[in-house]
């Protein structure tokens, strides 16, 4: 049985309480309870852990200390998109718009209309969330285009205004009419 200094145990009591992380205080747990002497059994009854981890826990601490058993960043599945391809769709959808790169009458960028324009380009198929989530990693954001009429004239706008207030002041107006009904059927 391997024996432990004070200064190892204080170290992991240390780590357990500052961590926020409930996975890395349970494998600090696991860690102190065996320097304390208990058994991978006892421990794996006490943390509620199967002996199998408590005892990897344990071999990772001996081999590479506190450090081992922090997890490391999972490296993921690769893109589908090269990083040239991924500099294209960037470039693409920031400095042209859906009928320039031949999507007819659309002037705004979909995540579909992507995904369309991605399989025609690169021959790489993905779904809207794919397509979403690429568009995230890119730092670009998705959100639905505000229209606005360059053309209008400020006269009708205001017109229309001064107009609209006075039907919605009308005795048949629906939302009012709505309040009036609902004020009644709750006294």
């Amino acid at each position: 049985m391997q024996t432990y200094g004070k200064s190892e145990i204080k170290e992991i009591v240390k780590l357990i309480r500052t961590t926020k992380s409930t996975v890395m205080q349970r494998k600090y747990q696991v860690i102190f309870l065996h320097m304390k002497g208990h058994t991978n059994v006892k421990i794996s009854e006490l943390t509620t852990l199967h002996e199998k981890t408590v005892g990897i826990y344990i071999k990772t601490y001996k081999s590479f200390g506190a450090e081992g058993l922090v997890p490391k960043k999972s490296s993921g599945r690769p893109s589908f998109l090269t990083k040239e391809q991924e500099c294209l769709l960037y470039d693409t959808v920031s400095t042209k718009s859906p009928d320039e790169v031949g999507f007819g009458v659309f002037k705004n960028w979909t995540a579909s209309l992507l995904c369309q324009w991605v399989l025609k380009e690169f021959e790489v198929k993905y779904s809207i969330n794919g397509m979403l989530d690429l568009l995230h990693r890119l730092k670009l954001s998705y959100t639905r285009p505000t229209y606005v009429l360059a053309k209008a004239d400020p006269e009708k706008q205001e017109q229309f205004k001064q107009d609209f207030e006075k039907v919605k002041k009308a005795p048949g107006w629906r939302n009012r009419y709505y309040c009036v009904s609902r004020r009644i059927s709750h006294t």
